[in-house]
């Protein structure tokens, strides 16, 4: 099995967040690798990484970076893959990493989600792959209908909770 998506992130501290990526892309069936690489501490091994992505098979990056934030930008700079950024929560609850990923320069952009988001750029990724793959489409699909049972069973279980002034 060779891997599709590729989670990057900047520390092994970074892991609590991004195991939420982790287990959604396991959740899906979806080939990916996790590894630790830092712009800043190891930037030759992340330019060679970048650069091997594609002719590895690797199809969408996931790259995970907290305060300075670089990783996500130095990824992008070195592959045509797609790369989308989870900034994480750090000295400014994650705006300066934010900030850091969103303002990239013209020519290298980073699809970037919410701070601590690494659910959502999973299923960024999903999307991306569920394009070409109808097998991958449904299984997000199905997915995706769940996480709206779940709420209509939220709502039917609250419609059971009794208060004297509660309307409905």
């Amino acid at each position: 099995m060779k891997p599709v998506v590729s989670i990057i992130m900047g520390s092994t501290s970074d892991l609590p967040v991004m195991e939420k990526a982790c287990k959604l892309l396991d959740e899906l069936q979806v080939p990916f690798e996790v590894n630790a690489l830092s712009a800043h501490r190891t930037p030759d091994a992340v330019e060679q990484f970048a650069r091997s992505a594609k002719e590895r098979g690797l199809k969408v990056i996931i790259a995970a970076a907290g305060m300075a934030a670089a990783l996500p930008g130095v990824i992008a700079a070195s592959t045509t893959l797609p790369v989308i950024g989870v900034p994480i929560k750090g000295m400014l609850d994650g705006l300066d990493a934010m900030l850091s990923i969103i303002q990239m320069p013209p020519g290298i952009p980073v699809a970037t989600v919410g701070v601590n988001g690494a659910q959502n750029a999973a299923i960024l990724a999903v999307e991306m792959l569920a394009l070409a793959d109808e097998q991958l489409a449904q299984r997000l699909h199905d997915y995706k209908t769940s996480l709206k049972e779940k709420i209509e069973k939220a709502n039917r279980e609250l419609a059971e909770v009794k208060y004297d002034y509660k309307t409905n």
